[in-house]
């Protein structure tokens, strides 16, 4: 298990357009392995390679217990809208208000570059299109309407 750094809003990482792969590789694998650790870690939902300082075109998806792994995705087919709060491990404590499609099918390669399609809505479909626009250096600031929030987590007191 290794936990890496993820990189915040300001890092040039966050900004390139990924190259893809083009073979498995043991590096590639490990590779996922430790996007997987950190973005549970982090608590997150989904993971961009460049994220953790690597261009290359590679995302992690887990929003209900089903990890999804998608190396070089095209987002093939959208349909519908949602509306609600979204916010990114790369920027830290603030969250906003972002339409994205409520069903998107996206064609990718698994970790040994098979190729297949994952249909998706809600959750997953949201955080597909995210995750997706990292790889062109593409943060979903550019979509929020209105102002980012503050994300305020608060705890309950314990009754003694």
């Amino acid at each position: 298990m290794a936990i890496r750094t993820i990189r915040t809003v300001g890092d040039r990482a966050l900004t390139k357009v990924c190259r893809p792969v083009t073979e498995s590789t043991p590096k590639i694998k490990q590779l996922v392995e430790d996007m997987f650790d950190t973005m549970y870690e982090a608590m997150g939902v989904g993971l961009a390679a460049p994220q953790v300082g690597i261009l290359k075109r590679i995302v992690v998806i887990d929003t209900d217990g089903t990890p999804y792994v998608l190396i070089n995705p095209e987002i093939i087919e959208t349909s519908g809208e949602q509306t609600g709060d979204e916010g990114c491990l790369s920027l830290p404590g603030k969250n906003g208000t972002v339409t994205r499609p409520n069903y998107v099918k996206v064609k990718a390669y698994d970790v040994n570059m098979e190729p297949f399609e994952l249909e998706g809505t809600e959750l997953l479909a949201r955080a597909i299109c995210h995750e997706c626009e990292h790889l062109d250096g593409i943060m979903y600031t550019t979509h929020v309407q209105g102002e980012l929030r503050d994300n305020i987590v608060v705890e309950e007191e314990e009754d003694e």
